[in-house]
């Protein structure tokens, strides 16, 4: 088959690979329909997350048919039609047991894409499938559900439900990328006062107004200052980083307000100042996390019933075997407008209606 290859920083490529074959009894095999591609995969490419061995399928998020199963999958057979998760679960170890099914400790947790082979390839070895892929409604589209496999997930549990975001709650988002844009998506469901988006990127501050945010501002003027006249200098209840940079973690500590949240969502590559010095006496919160899947069906349901935006989430779309262009596209993203990419999907035929 073909697969997009990581071969250390900086070089990857779209080449043969074997088949992924069946390991372990709980194992299934995807026929992969769709992909996307995430921050953190060019977190990887640049060399950043030095797990990721070279050699391996990079990619963790996925929609395609189950097309083979292990012996103790009970949960889906052959011809479904699934999501797979960014996450892996065993379903038994102490976290999985609590539902932190990230944090899994037999063999789960962030897997694909990073310690085995992932999901930017035609077919897929998913580990427990019991618990790491979900049946799709026969009506979602495949653009539409894979942003259900991480993006959608993350944002919700790692930001706004970290964050404790409640009714009458300013909200900041600083960064208007996917992650982002999904985190104001999913806070408008807590309705909160207002959400304030910040980001250098003028077609992502667009972008986040059309998602709902009530006010945006530029990362380079000032945007404590903003919040400072909307909060009667108090700041924010809730800030939510979704960009992985020191300067961007620095900024949220400083537009929280005393008892508030900062709930840290970007995949940081360096370290961060943290100024105890202003913070010991203000009885912040600053929560990290990686995502654990365990909204993925209530997202789901919402998603399939129109209750979440994830068609305004798709910028670009391309045949799966254009891997390394579309790479390229969210890569250059200032320069390309691009949000989210897909991969695959369905290949819709025009179908006439003959008058009777």
């Amino acid at each position: 088959m073909k697969a997009f290859v990581f071969h250390g920083a900086g070089q990857s490529a779209w080449e043969e690979v074997p088949d992924p074959a069946i390991k372990e009894p709980t194992d299934a095999i995807v026929r992969v329909g769709a992909v996307t591609i995430c921050g953190t995969d060019l977190h990887i490419l640049k060399g950043d997350v030095p797990e990721v061995r070279p050699g391996t399928v990079l990619g963790h998020e996925a929609v395609g048919e189950i097309v083979e199963t292990g012996s103790d999958v009970r949960t889906v057979r052959p011809g479904d039609r699934v999501l797979v998760s960014c996450i892996s679960a065993c379903g038994r170890c102490a976290y999985c047991r609590q539902g932190t099914y990230g944090q899994c400790r037999d063999g789960g947790g962030w897997i694909l894409g990073h310690l085995i082979d992932g999901t930017q390839a035609e077919y897929v070895r998913v580990p427990y499938a019991d618990l790491s892929v979900h049946s799709l409604p026969a009506a979602m589209e495949s653009k539409d559900a894979v942003l259900l496999a991480d993006i959608f997930p993350t944002s919700y549990e790692v930001g706004v439900l970290n964050g404790r975001v409640q009714p009458g709650d300013t909200v900041v988002v600083v960064g208007a990328g996917p992650i982002g844009l999904a985190a104001i998506a999913t806070a408008r469901l807590f309705s909160p006062e207002r959400i304030v988006a910040v980001d250098l990127a003028a077609a992502r501050l667009e972008a986040a107004r059309k998602l709902g945010a009530d006010a945006v501002a530029d990362a380079g003027e000032t945007p404590e200052q903003l919040i400072a006249d909307l909060t009667d200098g108090l700041g924010a209840d809730v800030v939510i980083e979704a960009v992985g940079v020191p300067e961007s973690f620095e900024l949220c500590t400083r537009m929280v307000r005393p008892g508030g949240h900062v709930a840290n969502v970007g995949v940081h590559g360096a370290p961060a100042t943290l100024h105890l010095e202003d913070l010991w006496i203000k009885n912040v919160t600053i929560t990290t996390g990686l995502v654990d899947t365990y909204s993925t069906p209530t997202l789901l349901r919402m998603a399939a019933a129109g209750r979440l935006p994830t068609a305004q989430l798709v910028t670009h779309t391309f045949p799966l075997d254009r891997m390394e262009e579309a790479y390229d596209v969210f890569a250059r993203a200032a320069d390309t407008g691009a949000l989210k990419v897909v991969l695959g999907g369905e290949q819709h035929e025009t179908v006439a209606v003959r008058e009777r």
